[in-house]
C-alpha cells in the first residue's frame, strides 16, 4: 500500500513537472492539442500544457540576427564578386511562424540568399560599391515582403563587404591614381593661370606710371642686398652717363 502511494505520488509530480511550463517575457507558446492549434498563443509566464494530449511549440520575439555567407555575384557589367550581409528580424505573428513555413529561420536564411544573388546581380560595379543604402533599402523591402505571410518582420539588411578579385583591385587603384594625379594638374594649371592673370594686370597697372616701375626697381634691389653673401651689379641709366661725359 504504501510502495502504491510513492508511485502515485511519483506519477503526479511528473505529469505536474510536464503540465505546467514557465514561458520568459520574450517567449509565446503555440499549443496542439491533438493535432489542433488551441487558440492563441500563450505567454509569458505560467502556462498549463496538457501533456501527452498537449504539445508546445516555443516562439522567441526577440530580434534575430542572420549572417548571410559569402555569396557568388555576377554584375551586370560581368564583375564576379563575393557579397556578405547581415539581416535583422523578428516573429511578429508565433501562429503564422509554426503553421506557414515550416522552420521560420531556414526559410529567412535562405530567401536573404536568394535575394542577394538576385538584386546585387541587377546592377553594376561602381552602383554596388557606391550606392549601398538604396541596395539596402531594396533588399530589405524585397525579403520583407515574402516573409510577411510567415509572421516575420525584416528590420533591416545591411552588405557587410564586398571582395573584389585582386586584378579588378589593382585596376581600381591604378584609376585611382590617375583620377588623383588628373585633379593634381588641374589644381596645377588653375594656379599658373590666376597667378599669370595677377602678373598681368600689375603690369598693366605699373606701366601707367613711371615712378611705379622705379619703386618697384628700388625695391627689388633691396630684397636683394638683404643677402650679405650677395654681390650687386648697380646698373647706371645711359642719360647719368652722357651726362658725366659732357662734363669731361
Amino acid at each position: 500500500m504504501q510502495f502504491s502511494a510513492i508511485t502515485i505520488v511519483i506519477v503526479v509530480l511528473f505529469l505536474l513537472f510536464n503540465w505546467l511550463k514557465v514561458l520568459k517575457e520574450y517567449e509565446r507558446g503555440v499549443i496542439f492539442r491533438l493535432g489542433r492549434v488551441l487558440g492563441r498563443p500563450k505567454g509569458p509566464g505560467l502556462i498549463f500544457v496538457l501533456y501527452p494530449i498537449d504539445k508546445i511549440v516555443k516562439v522567441s520575439l526577440r530580434t534575430i540576427v542572420l549572417d548571410v555567407p559569402p555569396q557568388d555575384v555576377i554584375t551586370r557589367d560581368n564583375v564576379s564578386v563575393k557579397v556578405n550581409a547581415v539581416v535583422y528580424y523578428r516573429v511578429l505573428d508565433p501562429l503564422k511562424a509554426v503553421l506557414q513555413v515550416q522552420e521560420y529561420n531556414y526559410a529567412t536564411s535562405q530567401l536573404s540568399q536568394t535575394t542577394l544573388r538576385s538584386v546585387l546581380g541587377q546592377v553594376e560595379l561602381d552602383e554596388l560599391l557606391s550606392e549601398r543604402d538604396q541596395l539596402n533599402a531594396k533588399l530589405q523591402s524585397i525579403i520583407d515582403e515574402h516573409t510577411d505571410p510567415w509572421g516575420v518582420k525584416v528590420s533591416m539588411v545591411e552588405i557587410k563587404y564586398v571582395d573584389l578579385p585582386q586584378e579588378m583591385q589593382r585596376a581600381m587603384a591604378k584609376q585611382a591614381e590617375a583620377e588623383r594625379e588628373r585633379r593634381a594638374k588641374v589644381i596645377h594649371a588653375d594656379g599658373e593661370y590666376q597667378a599669370s592673370s595677377r602678373l598681368l594686370e600689375a603690369a598693366e597697372t605699373m606701366s601707367k606710371n613711371a615712378y611705379t616701375m622705379q619703386l618697384r626697381y628700388l625695391q627689388t634691389l633691396m630684397d636683394i642686398s638683404a643677402d650679405n653673401s650677395s654681390t650687386i651689379v648697380f646698373p647706371l641709366p645711359i642719360e647719368l652717363l652722357n651726362v658725366l661725359g659732357k662734363g669731361k
